[in-house]
């Protein structure tokens, strides 16, 4: 039997898919902590929170925001939704990074299939799969950190957990009067999970231009800098995987960004609009309302700022993890 056919069975093994999604689980974590405080900075200025859309627009007002958020709720406040970050993250990281180790070989068996179009359709298949899996643990998060302290205050509320975000969300759109019910509102009330899965579709659509860049990105440039001849090519220095992760991460940020948009404030609109589905044009049109074409990039510098180091770590850590797990 060939060398390069055992490789491909070893990848393609539960004990390999095991270890290639602890590494992802980790690597996904480690990355997401390092940019907490930027993620909810980002978060406010996506879904238009009116107690930061004051800061938005410029670089500096980015750093005004968190200042804020730590003048008003500490380390707490600029970590607020992490909670529900990391119970989301490390299966969706683990998923993401296992399912592309599993697409890839399905889709290029051998170096020869190996083309761009390949690359980018593993990646997105990878990214839809983790979202199938993890997208409820998504929208308690982005609720959690949509809050600000100062609106809650406001209105008599503590700060919120992430039970608490749970039973919000699944109490959501209750109508006292029967004349008040919509279509809408019967169909959450006998299916409530769904009440889980505003702005789905819109994260599902996102979701093939973002990984299946940042897969094609990273694939493409370790294969040109890095070729693998045989198992014992010379793997990729860590410094190297970080800067092809960044790479990656900049050029999926710009390639999905608009959707990120819209997907932010379909998932806070049950907080508006707790009745029903916000549809795509309706939130595309109020995006474009509020701020024009620069609407759908509101916070895309601070995108980058997050973005590009998560990227650069998840990747970096989940080719160290691999290594040290012996996959």
């Amino acid at each position: 039997m060939s060398s390069t056919v055992s490789h491909q069975r070893d990848k393609r093994s539960f004990d390999y898919a095991i270890r290639s999604g602890i590494a992802g689980g980790l690597a996904g974590c480690i990355a997401k902590t390092a940019v907490a405080p930027l993620d909810r900075v980002k978060i406010l200025f996506q879904a238009s929170n009116p107690d930061f859309q004051k800061y938005a627009g410029t670089w500096s007002g980015a750093y005004r925001a968190g200042l804020a958020i730590y003048r008003d709720g500490g380390a707490r406040g600029l970590l607020q939704g992490h909670s529900a970050t990391l119970l989301r993250i490390f299966p969706y990281a683990a998923i993401k990074f296992m399912a592309y180790d599993q697409w890839r070989p399905i889709l290029m068996p051998t170096r020869e299939q190996e083309t761009n179009v390949r690359r980018f359709t593993a990646g997105a298949l990878a990214g839809m799969t983790s979202v199938v899996f993890t997208y409820p643990l998504e929208l308690v998060r982005v609720r959690m950190a949509f809050h600000s302290r100062l609106s809650d205050q406001s209105a008599g509320k503590s700060r919120p957990s992430f039970l608490r975000a749970m039973r919000v969300i699944y109490n959501e759109g209750a109508t006292p009067s029967p004349a008040a019910r919509t279509t809408t509102t019967q169909i959450f009330e006998r299916f409530p999970i769904l009440k889980f899965y505003r702005g789905f579709t819109v994260t599902m659509v996102g979701m093939i231009p973002y990984a299946g860049t940042a897969f094609l990105t990273w694939d493409f440039l370790r294969a040109h800098f890095f070729p693998a001849i045989d198992e014992h090519s010379k793997r990729p220095h860590p410094l190297a995987n970080l800067a092809i992760g960044a790479v990656s991460g900049a050029i999926s940020q710009t390639a999905s960004y608009p959707f990120e948009v819209v997907r932010r404030r379909m998932q806070v609109g049950g907080l508006t609009r707790p009745d029903r589905w916000l549809r795509w044009g309706e939130t595309v049109r109020a995006v474009y309302a509020s701020g024009g074409w620069k609407g759908f990039y509101v916070g895309l510098g601070i995108g980058y700022l997050k973005i590009i180091p998560m990227t650069a770590i998840s990747f970096a850590v989940w080719q160290g993890g691999k290594s040290l797990l012996g996959v």
